[in-house]
């Protein structure tokens, strides 16, 4: 009996998933209940769409996890899922599939706030005048969240001069990163702040009033996490008032924003609209990803980057 997957993902993506040597049969999934499909498959293959945020309180025990086998999000998190969902046997993510266009995302975002050649571009004779340039060499890049993302944001800034520190249980220096023992301590010293880590129980609102209050002045936060992972009011209040100077954030709490909200023209933000995974570029690797993983399966391994229901990540 052939494997049964039920995908959310585009029909370009599942007709590659047919073509996998198992020979998997490919079902479409409803839209406005994907749950719905688990008495049907062995694998349901899904993405944070509008229907699971309004998804019911906990479906009947015949329903979810029905026949699966293998849940697997395309997305790394999985805190935009009912908690339910890692009722599931198993649960994965697509954890690396767009680290580098992230990282790429958040350099991008430091060289903009360092060099600023907006700020400095002349547009007569009389604007000719003289002006400073941040650098990045010699900069301190914090990293709050040191996964893969994490990881590939060190690599890059370490490449370019920075120094980078993150946090870990045990201070220490590792692949030329140094490991603090807190937050605080991280945000204390850092020139940009980068936030990484997955949205948990424990992460909401994680970076609060008094940690932003312990920044360095003139810092830069830059969120490619959650928006959830940031106390929204906290920073405004902390750009506003300082130390904070500057946030570039691609994520916000909700997406999007209602109309109106202070960040869309707050003067110290950059707001981009959750694009710095890159998606239409790296969907490619996310299939490659998936097809591995439905190999693993197929031969009875475990698929790769498992979800812990205990972290949430």
């Amino acid at each position: 009996m052939p494997l049964v997957i039920a995908s959310q993902l585009e029909p370009g993506i599942n007709a590659r998933l047919a073509q996998h040597p198992a020979g998997p049969l490919i079902l479409d999934v409803p839209e406005d209940a994907p749950w719905g499909i688990a008495g049907q498959a062995d694998v349901l293959i899904v993405r944070p769409s509008p229907a699971w945020r309004a998804s019911p309180a906990r479906p009947a025990a015949w329903l979810w996890p029905g026949r699966l086998r293998w849940v697997y999000s395309a997305s790394v998190g999985v805190d935009f899922y009912p908690p339910w969902l890692l009722d599931a046997p198993l649960v994965s993510c697509g954890r690396g599939v767009a680290s580098d266009e992230i990282a790429d995302y958040v350099i991008a975002a430091i060289f903009s706030r360092a060099k600023n050649l907006e700020r400095v571009t002349v547009r007569s004779r009389a604007d000719w005048q003289p002006a400073a340039l941040g650098r990045i060499a010699g900069a301190t890049i914090g990293i709050i969240g040191n996964g893969a993302i994490g990881r590939a944001v060190a690599a890059r800034a370490t490449a370019l001069g920075a120094q980078v520190v993150a946090t870990r249980r045990r201070a220490g220096v590792e692949d030329g990163i140094r490991l603090l023992d807190s937050i605080a301590a991280v945000i204390a010293i850092s020139d940009h702040i980068v936030l990484a880590s997955p949205a948990t129980r424990e992460t909401r609102g994680l970076i609060n009033a008094d940690l932003l209050k312990q920044a360095k002045p003139g810092a830069h936060l830059i969120n490619v996490a959650r928006g959830a992972v940031v106390d929204q009011d906290a920073l405004i209040a902390a750009l506003d008032a300082g130390p904070l100077d500057f946030a570039t954030l691609d994520v916000t709490e909700p997406e999007p924003l209602p109309e109106g909200h202070p960040l869309y023209t707050h003067p110290k933000v950059w707001l981009t609209p959750h694009v710095s995974s890159n998606y239409l570029l790296v969907r490619d690797r996310l299939v490659d990803k998936i097809l591995d993983d439905i190999t693993r399966l197929a031969r009875g391994d475990a698929p790769s980057d498992l979800v812990d229901p205990a972290l949430d990540y």
